[in-house]
């Protein structure tokens, strides 16, 4: 399993389609790399996963507990996703830009 880092943009625009109108995650295919993207929103980079298992793409996102008026709140959310075939998993990088996108790109082999 290799973790892969998140790096931070404020100023990158999401403007992707989207995926079968699920409104979350939008996918992109080429013939030499991948893009992925999905809502981050409320996520901070330092609570933010993205890993490289085998042939799948795991992103984990958690808060620290905080508490409000109403009690304590947490949330933790994972989704795995299995890779291109041909993906270079050394490729893979994940940046979380400032309007709340988490956008995940590798390149083929």
């Amino acid at each position: 399993m290799t973790s892969v880092d998140v790096a931070h943009d404020q100023g990158t625009k999401w403007d992707w389609p989207f995926q079968k109108g699920d409104g979350v995650v939008k996918v992109l295919e080429y013939e030499d790399h991948f893009e992925v993207g999905l809502e981050a929103f409320n996520f901070e980079p330092n609570e933010i996963d993205v890993k490289n298992v085998g042939e799948f793409l795991e992103i984990h996102m958690a808060h620290t507990a905080k508490d409000d008026k109403f009690g304590t709140i947490t949330r933790s959310i994972t989704r795995c996703y299995r890779l291109p075939k041909g993906t270079d998993p050394s490729t893979i990088k994940s940046k979380l830009d400032g309007s709340g996108i988490l956008h995940i790109t590798g390149n083929k082999k």
